[in-house]
C-alpha cells in the first residue's frame, strides 16, 4: 500500500530582525535585507560564514543600509569570498561592489544563463531580474569543499529556480537559496528556470544527509527533507490539475490558471501564471500535452493516442 502524500505546509511565521546579525547555528549568522515584496517575502537573507575569517553569501540587493548592516555584522574580520546561490538580482545587485570594496574574489555557479535557448518570438519574463553581466571569479561546481573563510562547505548544484542555482551544505545545515523556502513554493519561470530541472534537484537535496534547511528567504525548516519531499508531492498535484483542466477543455494558459486558481487576486495569479508555464512544458516533454507555438500564443491539448501517433 502506498504511503499518504506529506502534506505541504506553509510558516510565514517569521520575524527577520531586518538590518540585525542573528546567529543561525555555529559559524551562520543571518543579516536580512529590506527589500520585502510579494517575490522576496521579508527580504533577502544574506548570510556570513565562518569564524575568524568569513565568506559572505548572497550579498543581496545594493542598498547602502544593507551594505552596512553587513560590514557591522563583520564585526572587522577579513571577508575572503562573495559567494552566490544565483544571480537573480535580488540575491546578486550588490556583488560586484561588495568585491570591489572588500577585495573578494566571487564565487558562483558561472554566468546566468537560460535553461534553453529561446524559441520564436519568445521573451524571458523575468530577464530584468537578472545579472547577465556578472562574472565568477571562480566557478564553482558540483560536489566540491569550498573553504567559505574558515569553514568548510559542500557546493551542490540545484538547477531549477534557474540554471546556475547552488545550494551549500555544512555538516546538518543546507543553505538552500531559492531552491527550498518554508514561506511558499518557488517559481519556476521559464525559460530561465526548468520544471524538470527543479524535480529532479529536489530529489537530489532530499538525499542529502542534511537535515535543517535555511532558505534565503524566510526562517529556517526544522525538516528539511520531509518539507522538500511535501513541495515535490506538491508540484507532481500541480500537473494532475494541469492535465484535467486541459482534458476538461482548457486549451491557453490562461485557461489553465483560471481553472486552477479561480478564487486567486489577480497579483497571485499572475505569479502563478509563470510556475504553470513551466508545468506545461515539464508535461509536454514527457509527452503528457501537446502544446502548438505561434506568432498569437500557444495551443495545448491532450496528446493524441499512441496508435495515432
Amino acid at each position: 500500500m502506498a504511503s499518504p502524500a506529506p502534506v505541504l505546509s506553509f510558516d510565514r511565521d517569521f520575524d527577520p530582525q531586518t538590518g540585525r546579525a542573528v546567529s543561525v547555528a555555529e559559524g551562520i549568522t543571518r543579516v536580512t535585507a529590506p527589500n520585502a515584496s510579494a517575490y522576496t517575502f521579508t527580504g533577502t537573507n544574506s548570510f556570513l560564514l565562518g569564524h575568524e575569517r568569513l565568506a559572505l553569501v548572497d550579498p543581496g540587493p545594493d542598498d547602502p543600509v544593507h551594505l552596512a548592516a553587513l560590514m557591522d555584522a563583520t564585526g572587522g574580520r577579513p571577508v575572503e569570498a562573495i559567494v552566490l546561490s544565483h544571480t537573480h538580482r535580488d540575491h546578486s545587485a550588490s556583488a560586484a561592489r561588495l568585491a570591489r570594496d572588500l577585495d573578494a574574489p566571487l564565487w558562483f555557479g558561472g554566468p546566468h544563463r537560460l535553461s534553453r535557448p529561446l524559441r520564436r518570438f519568445e521573451r524571458n519574463p523575468i530577464r530584468k531580474s537578472c545579472d547577465w553581466d556578472l562574472v565568477p571569479d571562480r566557478t564553482l561546481v558540483d560536489g566540491e569543499s569550498i573553504m567559505a573563510g574558515d569553514m568548510a562547505v559542500i557546493v551542490h548544484t540545484t538547477p531549477g529556480h534557474c540554471a546556475n542555482h547552488l545550494a551549500f551544505s555544512a555538516g546538518d545545515i543546507l543553505l538552500s537559496g531559492d531552491h527550498v523556502m518554508g514561506w511558499n513554493s518557488t517559481l519556476v519561470s521559464v525559460p530561465d528556470g526548468s520544471m524538470a530541472d527543479y524535480f529532479v534537484s529536489l530529489d537530489k537535496v532530499i538525499a542529502l544527509p542534511c537535515r535543517r534547511y535555511v532558505p534565503a528567504h524566510g526562517g529556517p525548516i526544522a525538516d528539511g527533507p520531509s518539507y522538500a519531499a511535501a513541495l515535490r508531492a506538491h508540484r507532481r498535484m500541480r500537473n494532475e490539475q494541469v492535465i484535467a483542466a486541459v482534458e476538461a477543455g482548457a486549451s491557453s494558459v490562461t485557461a489553465i490558471v483560471a481553472a486552477i486558481y479561480p478564487a486567486q487576486p489577480l497579483p497571485v495569479r499572475r505569479a502563478a501564471r509563470l510556475t504553470i508555464m513551466a508545468h506545461i512544458e515539464y508535461l509536454e516533454g514527457l509527452g503528457l500535452l501537446a502544446v502548438s507555438r505561434g506568432l498569437f500564443g500557444m495551443r495545448i491539448s491532450s496528446p493524441p493516442p499512441l496508435r495515432e501517433r
